[in-house]
């Protein structure tokens, strides 16, 4: 059994971090898939911009989104700093503020949580 935070901070200009969007969806849907781990998909800093687009069924990575949504969630705090908090309100998706209003990694890690970044 493995426990894997995977957190998207990569914004939504350029190409590579279109790229990094797309791998660090294609690792957490790996762990998903796999019966016994634990996942963790958080979307912080300019990485919450991707919800809305993630959120549109149009987007060519709504599907892959989709078999991880129920994994996700938000930065609280940024998504209101990044203009994207009424599209998360809206998608239903948690957001976390355990720690000044962010995702709290210390406790991510105090659970055993491997955490990656993209």
């Amino acid at each position: 059994m493995t426990n894997a935070a995977i957190i998207i901070l990569a914004g939504t200009d350029g190409h590579e971090n279109l790229g990094r969007l797309a791998n660090g969806l294609e690792a957490a849907k790996e762990f998903a898939e796999n019966d016994g781990d634990e996942l963790e998909l958080i979307f912080d800093g300019a990485g919450t911009q991707w919800i809305p687009e993630l959120e549109d069924e149009d987007s060519d990575y709504h599907e892959l989104y989709q078999t991880v949504r129920d994994d996700t969630s938000v930065c609280d705090y940024c998504s209101g700093a990044f203009g994207v908090e009424d599209a998360v309100a809206e998608s239903g998706l948690a957001t976390l503020d355990d720690h000044d209003g962010h995702p709290s990694i210390r406790s991510l890690v105090d659970d055993d949580y491997e955490i990656i970044t993209f």
